[in-house]
């Protein structure tokens, strides 16, 4: 009687289907739980194509969560009405979250949401520019990958950058070490940003619940089925934004 042959290392994590909504292995998805959000200032998030982190990616659950929110992948777009899908006739009034040198802790605030010029100085007139915001972008990558989006993507400079200043570091711990500590996860991002500028903190305290869902999962299915969530090689610690 012939012995039967071991399946390919690989095998197992081929045969398991992906959610077709997160686009995570089906044992990783945490899809159920989501709970749906109608924010009124627009959320685009701008994925770098070589952030394949599907297993503790965050953005595609970001969006999920969100009715107005929007996930394009690439590297450069023509105008921020292309990136979006549709027209925008005031940049000036989206919001982009890239930190660069910029840290707001070397800046006379203790907001944790701070615009600031292109010279990395905060604004003047923090409430009212703050209060005008109708949308976001979010970059989604490494430091490095985030910031080869900044600068292949020149309509930004007509967009209010911003800045975080969270209060506690992200909740990746150990599973993804960020260079700088108010470095975050796509989704702990927007849950501050959203939450802070619609004055509403039950969005961070959603987002923020749903994330230590997913990081709970990831750690289940790491002892069980480690081919589907490996632990996480080194990241770039070149400097980088993340949105």
């Amino acid at each position: 009687m012939s012995k039967q042959s071991e399946p390919e290392p690989g095998a197992v994590a081929e045969a398991i289907p992906d959610c077709p909504h997160c686009l995570k292995p089906v044992p990783l998805c945490i899809c159920d739980s989501i709970t749906s959000i109608e924010n009124k200032i627009a959320l685009l998030i701008l994925q770098h194509p070589q952030e394949q982190d599907r297993a503790l990616g965050t953005a595609r659950l970001t969006a999920l969560h969100f009715k107005n929110a929007v996930v394009k992948i690439g590297l450069s777009w023509p105008s921020l009405s292309k990136a979006l899908g549709r027209p925008v006739h005031d940049p000036s009034r989206w919001a982009v979250l890239y930190l660069g040198s910029a840290k707001v802790a070397d800046l006379e605030t203790d907001r944790d949401i701070v615009a600031i010029n292109r010279k990395g100085e905060i604004e003047d007139n923090q409430r009212a520019i703050l209060k005008d915001i109708e949308g976001i972008v979010l970059l989604d990558g490494t430091w490095s990958q985030a910031k080869a989006l900044w600068w292949r993507n020149a309509w930004m400079l007509k967009c209010q950058r911003v800045i975080l200043g969270p209060k506690r570091p992200s909740r990746y711990g150990k599973l993804r070490k960020e260079p700088r500590g108010d470095g975050l996860a796509t989704i702990e991002a927007a849950g501050l940003l959203l939450a802070g500028l619609e004055k509403r903190p039950e969005i961070a305290e959603t987002l923020n619940a749903s994330f230590d869902r997913m990081l709970a999962r990831y750690r289940e299915v790491q002892a069980e089925m480690p081919e589907l969530a490996p632990k996480p090689k080194k990241r770039d610690h070149r400097r980088r934004k993340r949105g």
